[in-house]
């Protein structure tokens, strides 16, 4: 299978909203805007044939699947710049004290039933900014191939940093070539027991892959769009064979799809 015409995808996150306040002498005004990251990753998804749902992370809180077969409609949930937050806050649960489902133990479940998951580097992945992603806290660490930090994992490298492939055979980098382009961050993550580290940032791990009962994990340690991921890297021209031959690899096997 050389497409994925058949896989059913769900990306959540990537999304934010800037509330800025101007000063000029005297006075003083606000503006707001609302801005999505995901654009990028979609369009290689899509390119690959496979159909593709979307949750904000303003909406996430409220509409992420609340129950084990709501996220067996999906082949594949990726989480991208979404803190564990959003998934165990239903909006419901923190203004009015009614019981919701653990999202986390919701996707730590359907990884040992047999689903794929991918989470994506960010400010609000892994461990996050000032340690507020807090995954490294839930269930959810049980079922990713990366151990996290308690506290602060960013990297920023504003001079620009290229991973180094260190399993160039793995089918996740078929038809891809080794030398990549320059990444200004990523998330630090540490090695664990049963992960496959595929690629590094010197000592750092960059890329990471696992198999939890019948499903398959990714950790992907920088962003899918800015501001880790610059122009050079989301209009690659191979970014959209990584992205595709990502999901092959984590849905039941790439060796069987393609990868």
């Amino acid at each position: 299978m050389e497409d994925l015409d058949t896989i059913r995808i769900l990306v959540a996150g990537e999304s934010w909203i800037s509330h800025t306040i101007h000063i000029k002498g005297f006075d003083s005004f606000t503006t707001s805007e609302y801005a999505e990251g995901a654009s990028w990753l979609i369009a290689a998804l899509k390119e690959g044939g496979a159909a593709v749902d979307f949750i904000p992370n303003h909406l996430a809180s409220r509409h992420f699947p609340l129950s084990i077969a709501e996220l067996r409609s999906y082949h594949v949930v990726i989480l991208s710049d979404i803190g564990s937050n959003t998934l165990l806050l239903h909006p419901d649960t923190f203004s009015r004290s009614a019981l919701h489902p653990d999202r986390c133990q919701l996707l730590s479940d359907y990884v040992h039933e047999g689903g794929g998951l991918i989470m994506i580097g960010g400010y609000m992945s892994f461990s996050g900014i000032d340690g507020r992603a807090r995954y490294g806290q839930t269930v959810l660490r049980n079922v990713l191939p990366v151990t996290m930090l308690t506290g602060d994992d960013r990297v920023e490298r504003p001079q620009g940093v290229v991973p180094e492939i260190v399993e160039l055979d793995h089918p996740i980098f078929k038809g891809i070539p080794p030398f990549w382009p320059k990444f200004l961050g990523y998330n630090r993550l540490l090695p664990r027991e049963g992960g496959q580290v595929l690629a590094r940032i010197g000592e750092d791990i960059f890329l990471a892959v696992g198999t939890y009962g019948q499903g398959r994990s990714v950790a992907f340690a920088s962003d899918c769009g800015p501001h880790w991921g610059p122009p050079e890297f989301v209009n690659w021209e191979h970014y959209p064979r990584f992205w595709q031959n990502l999901v092959k690899w984590v849905v039941k096997g790439g060796d069987s799809l393609g990868g």
